[in-house]
């Protein structure tokens, strides 16, 4: 991991993430986001780890991509393609919990990293858009997808196609932001909430996780088939029988994530 570009810390069975580029308005360039894919398939394998907060330093989540290397996007897009291996794959496919604190701008790929998280905790000035067609370009990191997804059609469409972005209660009330807070208290709000997550069985909360991330992907069938093989697995775990005992005996669970 590059330390100076990507900040880690632990907090318990949580990790804080901070994208730490403040001189480029915490833009994504090739060098973080590659320590960052490198940083969680890190705590992938980190079983102390139960959830993940991504924030930017300096009271900006971050502004988008680099402008700058989008002669070298294009290079690259016309060679090889984009990696499978790249950091929006691995961040799709982390099983663990994912929040993303935003305070300030989350414009373009910044966007886009916030909707790709789970939960979205933005403070009351945070903007959050998608302004590529301003210049001549689309969202290239599932902006199209995730945000049609999380706001529908009518607002998504506003949000791509003018490049206007939302404010923060517009992005909440829309379904994009779960939770507005008062600036400056987005990470240590998401923070509390990835601890009450942690707090709840490891296996449980990756199969609700995986089964309400396979509803947007499939039919309302087969989601409910999918949902009802991971509920088998999780009342056949370990952790939900310490769950029942610890409920009936009136005392906190000690779950094992087995």
């Amino acid at each position: 991991m590059t330390e100076q570009i990507l900040q880690s810390t632990r907090d318990g069975a949580v990790a804080l993430l901070e994208i730490n580029r403040p001189k480029a308005k915490n833009s994504l360039n090739d060098e973080l986001l590659a320590a960052m894919a490198a940083e969680l398939a890190t705590l992938r394998r980190d079983d102390t780890v139960l959830a993940v907060v991504i924030a930017g330093v300096d009271g900006m989540f971050c502004a988008g991509a680099d402008i700058t290397a989008l002669d070298e996007i294009r290079a690259r897009a016309l060679v090889t393609g984009d990696s499978a291996e790249s950091f929006w794959s691995v961040l799709s496919e982390f099983p663990k919990p994912v929040i993303a604190a935003v305070e300030g701008f989350a414009l373009g790929g910044g966007c886009e990293l916030a909707a790709a998280c789970d939960i979205v905790i933005a403070g009351e000035s945070a903007r959050l858009g998608v302004p590529e067609v301003r210049i001549g370009a689309i969202p290239g990191a599932g902006g199209t997808q995730r945000i049609i997804q999380a706001v529908g059609k009518a607002k998504a469409m506003t949000m791509l196609l003018t490049g206007d972005p939302l404010t923060a209660d517009q992005a909440c009330e829309a379904g994009l932001v779960a939770e507005v807070i008062a600036d400056g208290e987005a990470v240590a709000r998401a923070v509390a909430m990835a601890q009450r997550i942690a707090e709840n069985s490891p296996l449980a909360v990756t199969l609700a996780k995986d089964a309400a991330l396979h509803a947007l992907e499939t039919s309302l069938t087969q989601g409910l088939e999918h949902e009802k093989r991971n509920f088998y697995v999780a009342v056949h775990s370990a952790d939900s029988r310490e769950g029942q005992a610890a409920f009936l005996a009136k005392r906190a669970p000690r779950f094992t994530g087995k």
